[in-house]
């Protein structure tokens, strides 16, 4: 958490962020220890869909903007399913500001929305080990369902 907070303070760095208004932009970092970590631009209102990152533990920092985090208070089966009922109470929302962070465990379902309708959001994510795969949801009321799983090769 430290290495996301102190990177996104980083005025130089952040500004060296590429920002396109329609869709999202990336640098990968060196992150420490031999986790893998990225410099994300959200132009206003580009969100990631409901996605974890699998085996890997991760945090972010909003450097710049603010950012809106939901998510489930559930813990989903690692492999072998495609659909999920959720129950009711696990939903969460946060709204992370310039400057504030979070940490999440393995197989943390959320996704991240830039609300703004006219400004950039940028932030600072890492994650150990580097991701192995991102898995893919959509969400209709109470059901989760798996569309996809994406591995290193799909955003590298």
């Amino acid at each position: 958490m430290d290495f996301v907070r102190d990177t996104a303070r980083d005025e130089a760095l952040i500004a060296s962020l590429p920002l396109d208004p329609e869709g999202r932009t990336w640098i990968r970092l060196d992150g420490p220890g031999g986790s893998e970590a990225w410099l994300i631009g959200w132009p206003p209102g580009t969100g990631t869909g409901w996605h974890d990152h699998a085996d890997s533990f991760g945090a972010f920092t909003t450097a710049s903007g603010a950012l809106k985090e939901h998510s489930l208070a559930v813990r989903l089966p690692t492999d072998g399913w495609k659909t999920l009922e959720l129950t009711e109470g696990v939903d969460r929302s946060r709204v992370l500001a310039t400057g504030q962070g979070r940490a999440f465990g393995q197989n943390h379902v959320h996704e991240v929305l830039n609300e703004s309708t006219d400004a950039h959001a940028v932030s600072v994510h890492a994650y150990y080990p580097p991701l192995p795969r991102i898995r893919r949801f959509s969400r209709t009321g109470a059901v989760l369902r798996l569309e996809q799983t994406e591995r290193p090769e799909d955003w590298q």
